[in-house]
């Protein structure tokens, strides 16, 4: 198959991390040729959504994972599989892209599915599972987030489109920051913000739970580092190897046959204690470090399933 990953500068990727570099690798190992391009060439043109960028061969040397062959414009009507892979934050340039890849339908085979993406933003789509996840609100007003503080004490605060972990702070009960907080976060962005309980579970780890085609294949926990209350890699998160609990896998029962129903092929999930927090389907993570904790082949999982959609 012809496959074409849109995702951020290859030339930066951790090899021994990045689950776009694994997709890549599993995917050349299976004979797949591939193209790679930043969002940033994404295209429409009279009718064809085109991308210019390279041919690309990965290899496991660090500092050095891929071999690109020369700029070229392509169609990507023309490939089996366009991967959806950049980094948030989900703004109007990504919102902008999978208007554009949803274009591709009937032709070619996008993962994760982008319209669904589009509607399905990671902290938006728990709140259709209000029975898995902790009191959440989203807002601007600052009257409203007070009001959640009041009732619920010691609570997390964060950007509504955020990644990684960025912008994530913790309030509790003795805080004095949420007005100033609230004044910055409007200073340079519009967007409302999303105030969750504080979980205590969190100092044992937040669990990433990787679903393939609505299917719960392992997990993986991260642990916040000393002093800190985020435990995403990004930040300084330890990755340690864990198991599904049936609480996890209850979870992922209620959610995964929707994710499924709507294309969303590699889905990362994340649990604290016995709440959902998020769904991520915009560029997860999470499968190189399970894959060496429970010694199995997640990629070959993504891969197998994209080629039964195929046919």
């Amino acid at each position: 198959m012809k496959i074409a990953f849109q995702m951020d500068p290859i030339g930066g990727v951790n090899i021994n991390a990045d689950s776009s570099f694994r997709l890549a690798e599993e995917a050349q190992a299976r004979g797949h040729t591939l193209f790679y391009y930043s969002p940033d060439m994404l295209a429409f043109q009279e009718g064809r959504i085109t991308a210019r960028g390279h041919d690309m061969t990965v290899q496991r040397v660090p500092g050095d994972p891929a071999i690109l062959g020369p700029m070229r414009e392509v169609d990507l009507a023309d490939f089996d599989v366009v991967w959806l892979r950049q980094d948030p934050p989900f703004d109007m340039h990504y919102i902008t892209s999978t208007h554009l890849l949803d274009r591709l339908k009937g032709q070619t085979l996008v993962v994760n599915d982008p319209f669904w993406v589009r509607n399905f933003p990671e902290k938006l789509l728990v709140l259709d599972f209000p029975e898995l996840t902790p009191p959440t609100t989203i807002a601007r007003d600052l009257d409203t987030i007070k009001a959640f503080k009041a009732k619920h004490q010691d609570i997390i605060l964060k950007p509504l489109y955020g990644n990684g972990g960025a912008g994530v702070f913790r309030l509790d009960t003795q805080d004095r920051n949420l007005t100033s907080l609230h004044e910055l976060f409007s200073g340079f962005s519009r967007e409302p913000l999303i105030v969750q309980k504080f979980l205590p579970d969190v100092s044992n780890g937040d669990k990433r739970v990787i679903l393939v085609d609505g299917e719960a294949v392992g997990a993986i926990n991260r642990v916040p580092a000393q002093g800190e209350t985020r435990s995403n890699m990004h930040v300084g998160g330890r990755p340690e190897k864990i198991s599904l609990t049936e609480r996890d896998l209850e979870i992922c029962a209620a959610i995964g046959p929707l994710l499924k129903e709507k294309g969303q092929i590699f889905v990362g999930i994340d649990v604290i204690g016995d709440y959902l927090t998020e769904i991520n389907v915009t560029s997860p993570t999470g499968i190189q470090e399970l894959e060496r904790f429970d010694g199995v082949n997640i990629a070959e999982k993504i891969w197998q399933a994209i080629e039964a959609r195929l046919g």
